[in-house]
């Protein structure tokens, strides 16, 4: 990370340093005085920019991501140009993304894990409600902040079912390894194509590794190996995985779109059903409170911290355990005193007792 040594402004925004140079562009921090926030700005290589495929892909990015509004996608606020440039201005989420998080962890607790993938859900939800295909779902685009927001970025290469997509048949755009059988193919995708590269999200937060290794010990393609299900099981990699949530993860890598779960919508409820149904609010806390123990994040100049321990994995489970049983005992318990109250009373009135028996 370089800070930019101009200090320059771009538009109505203040460059504070570089955060980033790939194949697309630069991406800088940026502050918005007019609104006192950080932004994050995005800028089209200019020499990308005279190709009109690529400044419609840049342009499309921005409109996509603006039709989304929820908690879990980053916000875009608005795209222009400056200086015979084009440029996006996003909202800007202090933390890491889940690429470098793993890099510094090596794996998330399964819990933890979850809930970030229950997050990444209520996204896609809604990113598919809007008619948006992400098609780019991976570890480097999904952020966590410091207080424990997950958020899904980069909507560079969506598909817009409303619109035309900006390639043909036979080609495909995306990261190879995250991408869905039929994306790799170059076939027409739709909301199972991002489920599939969910699974692959949620099975390298849980083990550590991609499920389909760069190379493959009988030199078949990557989609061979996918079509194949040639890959290590979840438990196998990490045996403290629930079962449900393994089983959930070897749904959405299944290569026949038909055979994953049919909507995000379904994705989400089953891993409600599965965490306890917790709230926005309850994943943050878990999520930043695991976050800060793991000293992913450090504490700035004068910054306090309080963290909640998040439960550990299973703990919904063991609670019904333990108490279920206990409220059935007592359940049974105020039965049995309850007749034996209603035999006192019998007893005590003898003629109406007699009555009752004799019957009308």
């Amino acid at each position: 990370m370089a800070t930019d040594p101009s200090g320059r402004r771009i538009a109505s925004y203040e460059v504070e340093e570089e955060l980033a140079q790939g194949g697309m562009g630069v991406v800088y921090l940026a502050r918005q005085p007019s609104l006192e926030r950080r932004v994050v700005l995005k800028t089209l290589r200019r020499d990308l920019a005279e190709d009109d495929a690529y400044e419609e892909r840049f342009t499309r990015e921005a409109q996509a991501a603006a039709r989304v509004h929820h908690p879990n996608v980053v916000v875009v606020y608005d795209c222009f140009s400056w200086r015979n440039e084009r440029f996006i201005a996003q909202e800007h989420v202090a933390g890491k993304d889940v690429a470098g998080v793993l890099v510094q962890v090596g794996r998330f607790d399964a819990r933890v894990a979850g809930l970030i993938a229950l997050e990444i859900a209520r996204g896609l939800e809604e990113i598919h409600a809007r008619g948006i295909v992400h098609r780019d779902l991976k570890p480097a685009n999904i952020l966590l902040g410091r207080a424990g927001e997950t958020k899904i970025a980069d909507f560079g290469i969506a598909l817009d079912a409303k619109g035309s997509a900006l390639t043909q048949t036979g080609q495909s755009l995306g990261t190879p390894f995250y991408m869905s059988p039929e994306q790799l193919r170059g076939a027409r995708v739709d909301a199972r194509s991002d489920v599939f590269s969910f699974g692959v999200v949620l099975y390298e937060m849980l083990t550590g590794q991609r499920p389909f290794a760069e190379e493959s010990p009988e030199g078949d393609g990557l989609v061979e190996r996918i079509e194949a299900g040639r890959r290590a099981s979840v438990r196998k990699l990490a045996p403290r995985t629930p079962r449900a949530l393994a089983a959930l993860v070897e749904r959405c890598l299944r290569a026949k779109p038909k055979r994953r779960f049919a909507a995000s919508a379904e994705l989400r409820r089953s891993l409600e059903r599965q965490l306890g149904q917790p709230s926005a609010e309850s994943c943050r806390e878990e999520i930043a409170a695991w976050l800060w123990e793991r000293q992913v994040f450090k504490a700035a100049k004068g910054e306090t911290r309080r963290t909640q321990r998040s439960r550990a994995p299973g703990a919904s489970a063991w609670l019904r355990r333990l108490v279920v049983p206990a409220l059935a005992a007592g359940l049974a318990a105020a039965a049995v005193f309850g007749w034996w109250s209603e035999r006192d009373t019998l007893l005590a009135l003898p003629a109406y007792a007699a009555s009752l028996r004799a019957g009308p």
